[in-house]
């Protein structure tokens, strides 16, 4: 169930915001006059879900090659990682 706190909540009750958004991996939804306007979360959520939807992009380049038949051999594609990074 979705956190809900008022704007007057933000601004009066900072810190038991902040807390609820480090103890929780969800944003806090912020109204104003009755209304959605914010959604407040911490560093750490914010990061994760950033880093989820640049994973999901490149996972939809990879299937857009595949679709699109830009493949190539696995032992290739090794072969080259190996000559690069000298593994």
């Amino acid at each position: 169930m979705p956190n809900i706190k008022s704007s007057t909540d933000l601004r009066n009750n900072y810190n038991d915001i902040s807390k609820i958004c480090h103890t929780y991996d969800e944003p806090v939804f912020i109204t104003k006059n009755g209304q959605g306007d914010l959604a407040v979360m911490s560093i750490e959520t914010y990061e994760k879900l950033t880093g989820q939807l640049e994973l999901y992009s490149l996972l939809q380049e990879g299937l857009n090659d595949v679709a699109e038949g830009r493949i190539r051999p696995f032992d290739d594609v090794m072969k080259e990682i190996d000559e690069k990074y000298k593994i």
